[in-house]
């Protein structure tokens, strides 16, 4: 349940800020009291998205991925980098010799919020839930799992029974967030899975329990000490995870000692300012981070790959990469990142070219009668430069472009359709888990249409092939191959503008200790950590 006793003293109205005219972020950083106000235990996250919804079976993003690891547990989850899967709510796992089976043995000692035992009938009641909202993780399951046919075995003992062998589904159990199914059908009314009633509470076993939430401000969590993983020596006992859209407030937030840490994926010249602050620490570790920008390639003049093609050659690489993030990312041409087994070595990509650009033009059959929209995220301001490097390079072709600044559960949101999604849009393709169908398989499976990632509604029955294929195996090269060659053809096509794979550079104050980093959250799981 959502506490509301006190609220006022901490949190700011929605009506209020409206009445205000202010924006969240400077209203939070000015009306919330400062992190050294308050108990020396509270670690503060600034997070430039905010927390819409705590749904974890409604998101499946990198944006609001800090609620869904501290509130919630999966049977495994990644840890460390390179990431490592470890079993987590389940103790081991078994697989039948066919690849369909997968039977899963509970830890005795997990429990709920509440108290009650997590069992095989909420792995059960999870599953069902995931594959019925058909929202955000449902694209990992709704393809090789049918509703009704996980079965709890016992009370400790679920299993999943596929529908065929799928190479990447160990790889993705981490994202069954486990729910509390007796809380969460007592606050189900009709049918709607209880989403209404979980975007405001949560029904986990995490490392974290509820206090407060405002949609406006962002969520508190306080420290679960009958967590079943045991805690380190030193900890937090409460998360203040904050809603902060202005990238200066949160530079300034954090120098000052207002935040503890900030979103690890910032502009060079904030992180140049934090790197030269005393209270600051800049922690580095290789990530698999894709940056991108969608083309909708259903949508005319798009719909046209020579058009695509010149898109492609008038974004300026270098002018972005090096000259506006001061190389803190390096160009990655395809849609697997460079540091993973399934990227294709031998594709080149697209350069910066306006002159190839205009004679790829040229063979297009459709006329660009129309000014094109790009649109980014509202509160990132490298989503801004991208775009207007890309208008720029729109207008040296004879193309004009407006520029359309969002929010993420907007632009997110209209993504989940053809037909609402923009000619370009912004967007990072973060580690939500470690295999390449995270990336080229999600992206451009034309069976995946209809979430976000698969922004760019792209369709080729050989590609479809191909993943299939990759994803069906066993044999590690075969899928190797597989996703090597469904990505030269996307590459070829000019699906996606792909541009850059970066580091995580994540900012902390200098008091934080035992930051456990792993691309697949990218460092939000913030049990492991403490205040020094």
């Amino acid at each position: 349940m959502v506490d509301t006793s006190n609220t006022r003293d901490r949190f700011v109205t929605r009506r209020g800020l409206l009445k205000a005219g202010t924006a969240v972020g400077l209203a939070s950083a000015a009306l919330i009291p400062s992190a050294r106000a308050q108990a020396a235990s509270t670690f503060v996250f600034a997070n430039p998205v905010e927390y819409d919804t705590l749904d974890p079976h409604t998101v499946f993003d990198y944006s609001r991925v800090a609620t869904r690891l501290n509130f919630y547990d999966g049977l495994y989850r990644w840890l460390d980098n390179p990431p490592k899967l470890t079993p987590w709510l389940a103790e081991s796992h078994t697989v039948s010799d066919n690849g369909l089976v997968y039977r899963f043995k509970l830890r005795a000692n997990a429990k709920f919020h509440d108290g009650s035992p997590v069992t095989a009938e909420d792995v059960v009641y999870t599953m069902e839930r995931t594959l019925g909202i058909n929202k955000g993780p449902a694209v990992l399951f709704s393809a090789i799992i049918k509703p009704g046919s996980t079965k709890a075995i016992d009370a400790s003992t679920v299993e999943f029974t596929l529908t065929r062998p799928s190479a990447a589904f160990m790889s993705t159990v981490p994202e069954i967030h486990v729910v509390n199914s007796k809380l969460l059908k007592a606050n189900t009314k009709g049918d709607d899975w209880g989403q209404p009633w979980l975007s405001s509470n949560v029904a986990g076993s995490g490392s974290y329990k509820l206090e407060r939430y405002d949609p406006a401000v962002g969520v508190i969590g306080v420290r679960n000490p009958d967590h079943f993983m045991p805690w380190p020596a030193k900890y937090v006992d409460r998360i203040d995870l904050r809603t902060v859209r202005e990238q200066s407030t949160q530079v300034l937030g954090l120098i000052k000692g207002d935040y503890h840490s900030l979103d690890g994926f910032l502009p060079a010249d904030a992180l140049d300012r934090l790197r030269k602050a005393n209270t600051v620490q800049i922690i580095e570790q290789p990530s698999m981070r894709l940056f991108i920008l969608h083309l909708n390639n259903q949508r005319a003049p798009l719909n046209d790959v020579h058009v695509r093609r010149a898109i492609s050659m008038a974004f300026d690489y270098k002018g972005f990469i090096t000259d506006i993030l001061k190389d803190t990312a390096v160009r990655n041409p395809a849609p697997v990142p460079a540091n993973l087994w399934g990227y294709p070595k031998d594709v080149k990509g697209w350069d910066y070219d306006i002159d190839k650009a205009k004679a790829e033009l040229a063979k297009a059959a459709v006329k660009i009668d129309r000014p094109l929209e790009i649109h980014t995220l509202v509160g990132l301001s490298q989503t801004e430069q991208a775009g207007q490097i890309m208008q720029a390079g729109l207008r040296k072709l004879g193309i004009e472009s407006k520029i359309v600044a969002e929010t993420w559960p907007t632009l997110s949101g209209k993504a989940r359709n053809n037909e609402t999604t923009p000619d370009i849009w912004t967007n990072w393709i973060s580690t939500l888990y470690a295999d390449p169908q995270n990336w080229v398989g999600e992206m451009y499976d034309s069976r995946n249409w209809g979430n976000w990632k698969t922004g760019s509604y792209y369709k080729n029955p050989k590609v479809d092939a191909l993943i299939e294929k990759a994803v069906t195996s066993t044999d590690q090269s075969v899928r190797d191959a597989a996703y090597q060659e469904a990505s030269r053809i996307v590459v070829d096509e000019a699906a996606s503008v792909f541009i850059y794979n970066t580091k995580w550079y994540g900012p902390f104050a200098k008091r934080v200790q035992n930051v456990r980093f792993c691309p697949v959250g990218n460092g939000q799981d913030f049990r492991w950590l403490n205040l020094g």
